[in-house]
């Protein structure tokens, strides 16, 4: 690490006056009411110095976590653990490019440690600017197909960009593409968390070949690529460290796929002395992530807000809402940030919600109506929130959006 880690060097007067303009920018947005305005005061302070993140980092013991599912969540709990240790800035409400994670660090200055969730397209860029102690791979699936590469051609810029890097990465053993990514690395912690959705993980990244996947277990019959022995696992309610002793798991989160998410964070907290008992215990104290899993009242009804924005994501979402006759809400937009092409939902079984009641919201419901008409489950259109809430049995109401739907959601409920 370059600097030293809780005794920042002093900035330069460029940065100064770049961190300034960028915090004014920022305010100007948060005035005007449109949102946070980390990512514009970010691009302000960026343009004035284009060495900026790197200046912000260079006093931290960084982490970065990146994935198609599970950043906001992991970079949170991974976020609490290391307060253990000393104060921690993190990029908490998912600002994931460039100019949204120097505007977090920006605000950071007594910080000891930087926990940052990376978009994939910038992971590798955003590792050479910040020299990480640490790296977590969670997973790699289909994603805004209009905006991102396939997933393959991601993994290998991933693989390329890690190459020879000096972080800790601690790696997903049970997806072949993280792994594919991350054996370049000379030093790979692996952590079997498992996978629920297999569908872009059947050929193998190396040859091209076709995964065996007994069991758990996956390898390549034609070139010997396979899954590596994992030092920390996911089992049960537990987490087992490399020396296998097994730490309990409690969380305030919902689901299969939080565990998952904790175990991959005690294995990033030890790389920092962190023990899997104090990050465990630290994790309990998250209830909920930049709005996803809370519940809130609206309308004299509870609704529990959950994000799923691929289809990995919807899977995982439909294994930890309650069952029917629970009533379901789905909302789905398609604009920018989202990616405008929706022919995702063609991959997410909905049938699995079959004995639902389900209210279809949001800029794209004849898409998602067409979609669930095909998949034979009883549901219907709505204008508006309101309107869903309204016509919902009784009971408290499952709402999945996917990601500008959620933030439209979360501004109708004043969450």
């Amino acid at each position: 690490m370059s600097g030293h880690p809780g005794n920042p060097e002093p900035l330069s007067p460029r940065a100064k006056l770049a961190v300034t303009a960028g915090k004014a920018a920022a305010a100007v947005s948060r005035a005007a009411g449109r949102g946070s305005g980390s990512v514009i005061g970010g691009r302000v302070a960026l343009k004035l110095d284009p060495d900026l993140l790197g200046r912000l980092a260079q006093h931290l013991d960084v982490v970065l976590v990146s994935a198609t599912n599970g950043k906001t969540t992991t970079t949170r709990l991974i976020a609490e653990a290391l307060r253990a240790a000393g104060p921690v800035v993190s990029n908490a409400l998912g600002a994931n490019m460039p100019a949204g994670i120097t505007s977090a660090l920006a605000g950071g200055g007594d910080a000891r440690y930087g926990v940052i969730e990376v978009d994939e397209k910038y992971l590798a860029g955003v590792a050479r600017d910040t020299t990480p102690k640490a790296i977590a791979l969670l997973n790699l699936s289909r994603d805004q197909l209009d905006r991102a590469a396939e997933t393959r051609m991601l993994a290998e810029k991933w693989r390329e960009g890690l190459n020879g890097s000096k972080a800790v990465v601690i790696a997903n053993a049970d997806d072949p593409l993280i792994v594919w990514a991350a054996s370049s690395s000379p030093n790979v912690v692996w952590v079997a968390v498992g996978q629920e959705w297999k569908d872009d993980a059947w050929s193998c990244p190396s040859c091209g070949g076709v995964l065996q996947r007994p069991g758990d277990d996956w390898f390549c019959g034609e070139c010997g690529f396979r899954r590596p022995a994992p030092s920390w696992a996911l089992s049960g309610d537990h987490v087992l460290d490399p020396h296998g002793s097994a730490w309990p798991i409690r969380l305030q989160l919902p689901g299969r796929a939080n565990k998952a998410n904790a175990a991959t964070s005690a294995a990033v907290a030890a790389v920092f002395g962190v023990p899997p008992q104090v990050a465990l215990e630290r994790m309990y104290q998250v209830q909920a992530v930049a709005g996803r899993y809370d519940v809130v009242s609206f309308q004299n009804r509870q609704l529990r807000l959950l994000l799923a924005k691929n289809p990995a994501g919807w899977l995982e979402t439909f294994s930890l809402i309650d069952p029917p006759p629970t009533p379901v809400i789905l909302s789905v937009n398609a604009r920018g940030a989202d990616g405008t092409d929706t022919s995702w939902l063609w991959d997410v079984d909905y049938g699995r919600l079959a004995g639902h009641p389900i209210m279809v919201i949001g800029d794209r419901r004849l898409d998602l109506a067409v979609r669930l008409e095909v998949a034979g489950v009883d549901f219907r259109v709505c204008d508006t929130l309101d309107e869903a809430v309204a016509m919902a049995p009784p009971g408290q109401i499952e709402l999945i959006a996917n990601y500008t739907a959620f933030q439209d959601v979360r501004r109708r409920v004043g969450n």
